[in-house]
């Protein structure tokens, strides 16, 4: 739903008049008994909602509103349930509701609002703000200030947003938890260096597609963030190996760690080793990767369960079947053009008891055989990726499909098929009018 007019809501109707029919019928609505105000649909939806819950909650007292409504999404409050009545339309504005807030795509969010909820619920602890075009580092500066407890903060593809806001919500929400700013081109390491020096408790960052951020900023932060568990880059060029060195040495609860498109190779890579609480690598296209820098890592990193190695040419067939022998934790392997043969699949299907998800897209040197041998071997595998893989028949995979119905093998054909029978479960008819 587009529409976010009832967001407005969040002042009361005698201080502000926001306009618009639709809430002037809802305004009357909430003096009135639930029949004789909005649509009977909303409460017919409203009723198999809290039919549905009620089912499953636990042996929950029927009059526990308040439990029921935390589970419902901002646009059904504001949207839906508020209009049903006033003692609903008043829940909806309790303050425990407006603790975690997703504004994301909404371009009736501007500053102006933003400072409305800001005031009236200064105890906002997570917001996302990501695509609203019409925030300006302003409006997140007064959100930063009325609201220092905010702990996770989201704002990707704000491209007008600056160091300015990062600098606020650094100095004015020293207890954040989570800043994911991914495809903010006007931020530079300015803002970074007031994270790594403010915001002591952070542990999860998304700094991909920030193109202007380097070595400089990063380092402040792996520095004076030592509880990071998550850090996500994405074709950050300016990001090199002494990046992920500083992060290793210093950030020793990482668990999720992501240097997808950045100009890291097997030198920086190498010191991931140190990290004993590792359990995703994202290396997707990174400018060199060597083998033998991946085969330590899974030697010595015992917890890891996922390994992204996509885009990286050089990994080959005695990578991966280290990789299934030393891996006894990993359930997800990605290789799509690698140079990888049927020995690979023949590998993971013979050496790892709990690899789930394989996929090999675009890999040319894969056939019919190594797709037919790890099915059969394998007793963990759930999905085998495919796409592309020009020299596996699509015969071949009907068949596999039909033999091994608990994995899902991924093709064009088999995708489009899965596509369209979920269309038809949802109820959907092809036209078979004559073209006009």
């Amino acid at each position: 739903v587009d529409n976010i007019h009832s967001l407005s809501l969040i002042q009361q109707p005698d201080h502000i008049d926001i306009g618009g029919d639709q809430i002037g019928q809802a305004r009357q609505a909430f003096h009135k008994p639930v029949l004789a105000g909005p649509d009977p649909l909303i409460v017919l939806f409203m009723v198999v909602i809290l039919d549905s819950w009620l089912s499953s909650l636990f042996q929950r007292p029927l009059n526990d509103e308040s439990f029921i409504f935390s589970n419902l999404s901002l646009n059904e409050r504001c949207l839906s349930v508020s209009l049903v009545c006033k003692y609903w339309r008043d829940l909806c504005l309790d303050f425990q509701f407006w603790k975690q807030l997703d504004l994301s795509s909404r371009q009736q969010v501007t500053d102006e609002l933003l400072e409305k909820i800001a005031s009236r619920s200064q105890n906002i602890t997570e917001i996302n703000i990501s695509d609203c075009r019409n925030v300006s580092d302003t409006g997140v500066c007064i959100l930063a200030i009325k609201c220092p407890g905010l702990l996770r903060y989201t704002a990707y593809r704000c491209k007008q947003l600056s160091d300015t806001s990062i600098i606020a919500v650094a100095s004015q929400c020293p207890l954040l938890q989570k800043v994911h700013v991914g495809n903010q081109d006007r931020l530079t390491d300015e803002g970074l260096k007031q994270l790594g020096s403010k915001c002591r408790e952070l542990k999860d960052i998304h700094f991909g597609q920030c193109y202007k951020i380097s070595d400089e900023g990063m380092i402040i932060i792996a520095k004076g963030c030592l509880k990071l568990q998550r850090i996500y880059m994405q074709e950050n060029k300016l990001v090199t190996d002494q990046s992920v060195k500083a992060f290793a040495e210093h950030c020793p609860e990482l668990q999720y760690v992501g240097f997808m498109g950045c100009s890291v190779t097997s030198k920086g890579v190498i010191h991931l080793t140190n990290l004993r609480n590792l359990s995703s690598l994202d290396l997707r296209h990174i400018t060199e990767l060597d083998n033998e820098t991946v085969m330590e890592i899974v030697k010595r990193c015992k917890n890891l369960n996922s390994l992204n190695l996509c885009l990286n040419w050089i990994i080959n067939d005695r990578c991966v079947e280290v990789i299934a022998r030393e891996g006894r934790n990993l359930k997800e392997l990605y290789l799509v053009s690698c140079k990888i043969t049927d020995y690979a699949l023949i590998a993971i299907g013979r050496y790892s008891m709990t690899i789930e998800t394989v996929d090999v897209g675009w890999c040319k040197e894969i056939t019919d055989r190594g797709a037919t041998q790890i099915a059969q071997r394998s007793k963990s595998l759930r999905y085998l990726g495919l796409m592309r893989c020009d020299q596996v028949n699509e015969a071949t995979v009907e068949q596999l499909v039909q033999q091994y119905p608990h994995i899902t093998f991924s093709t064009v054909l088999q995708d489009c098929k899965r596509t369209l029978e979920r269309a038809y479960q949802l109820g959907w008819t092809p036209n078979m009018s004559p073209a006009s």
